[in-house]
């Protein structure tokens, strides 16, 4: 499988996917600048996190309009899986490729942590290596992660089973302890209607060696391969 690892100015963990997908799993990957238009060689986009263009406006919201994101748009309505990573998810959503937006942390602090997850719908290319229910164990970096929607897109979003995870505690119970950053719903991942766009603010990236502090991270890079592979 051949992944791009979109590299926007600013980007930080570009790098990390890199590693992972090459030296872990065994893939083909390509740092991508993000000044390429066709993207059509590759079975998958990865947009990292980091803080592109300096996050200023907002975060992802100068990104959106690199050469690149074209290109990102064709991969998606070509049903081709991308995921969004942090500032990726932040961008995804600036492009309109995800509803929604994340705002500053509810406590106005910049938070590193690890945190759970339960997986909510185990029926997508990211998440087909999971079980229902199942909790993931990653870690949060981000001071602009809450995710927020209108009530209308909310609605749609649980009745159409994209709210892909949610912060939880360690048991896999949804509470407002256990959210990092004020998400509505706690909400830490959704996919577009199509299902093959994915945007998460964990970094799956950061968990998939014992060495770093887990490897649950790598459920969501195994479910891309497994679908990829039918």
């Amino acid at each position: 499988m051949r992944f791009a690892v979109v590299v926007f100015p600013g980007t930080w963990s570009d790098y990390d996917c890199h590693y992972v997908l090459t030296e872990i799993l065994g893939q083909e990957a390509e740092l991508v600048w993000h000044r390429e238009r066709d993207l059509s060689s590759f079975d998958c986009v990865v947009l990292p996190g980091g803080f592109s263009y300096g996050d200023y406006l907002r975060p992802g919201a100068i990104a959106r309009f690199s050469p690149v994101m074209e290109a990102v748009m064709r991969h998606a309505q070509a049903g081709k899986p991308i995921i969004g990573i942090c500032n990726g998810f932040q961008i995804l959503c600036e492009a309109g490729l995800l509803p929604g937006a994340l705002l500053r942390n509810a406590h106005l602090e910049y938070r590193c942590q690890w945190v759970h997850l339960r997986v909510e719908n185990p029926y997508t290319p990211f998440t087909c290596a999971c079980r229902q229910g199942q909790v993931l164990r990653m870690p949060i970096s981000h001071g602009e992660g809450r995710y927020y929607a209108d009530p209308e897109t909310l609605t749609v979003l649980q009745a159409e089973g994209r709210v892909t995870f949610r912060y939880c505690t360690s048991e896999g119970e949804v509470t407002e302890e256990a959210n990092p950053n004020g998400s509505l719903h706690n909400i830490a991942g959704i996919v577009n209607e199509r299902g093959n766009v994915l945007g998460m603010m964990p970094h799956p990236e950061r968990a998939c060696e014992a060495l770093l502090g887990g490897e649950d991270g790598l459920y969501i890079w195994r479910s891309i391969i497994q679908w990829a592979k039918g």
